[in-house]
């Protein structure tokens, strides 16, 4: 099955949907629904104020007028630094009392996806054929390491460890 991005999309919203449910099935959580979803609206109107720039920026906190935003980068903050202005008066015709904006920079780590190498699967006789060929090659200070390593690597599949 191929993804692309309306099925990501797609799974991204089923995500959402489901942990939205969640959330308002328990009562501690429900408590704080009205808070996410304002703080929610808040990043996505500073987005449509400053699409470049916000998709890298977070809200960290929005509390008695002051708006506190997340940064990866400083010059991305310096930047947004010079577009403050524009983005408290967009806000504020949208209905957002913002006295004040703080940047923080704060380094973030990029997700890392690893795919778990596949192991090779090497049939019986494939594994015969590399001991055959260990007991073969020349004993020489060139074929040593060579030698060794194929040896390792029967023992460890006839031990199965892959």
């Amino acid at each position: 099955m191929r993804f692309n991005s309306s099925n990501n999309i797609a799974l991204a919203r089923r995500t959402a949907v489901g942990a939205t449910d969640f959330l308002r099935r328990h009562d501690k959580m429900a408590a704080l629904m009205p808070a996410v979803e304002r703080m929610a609206r808040l990043q996505k109107d500073c987005a449509e104020c400053l699409p470049a720039m916000f998709k890298y920026c977070e809200i960290l906190a929005f509390e008695d007028g002051q708006l506190t935003l997340s940064l990866p980068t400083t010059a991305l903050a310096a930047k947004l630094k010079q577009q403050l202005p524009k983005l408290q008066e967009t806000l504020a015709r949208r209905g957002w009392q913002v006295a004040n904006v703080r940047l923080k920079v704060q380094m973030t780590k990029p997700a890392q996806i690893k795919e778990k190498m596949r192991a090779l699967e090497l049939p019986g006789a494939a594994v015969e054929a590399f001991d055959q060929l260990s007991a073969t090659l020349e004993p020489s200070p060139q074929n040593t390491a060579l030698i060794d390593a194929v040896k390792a690597m029967v023992a460890r599949r006839r031990a199965g460890g892959g």
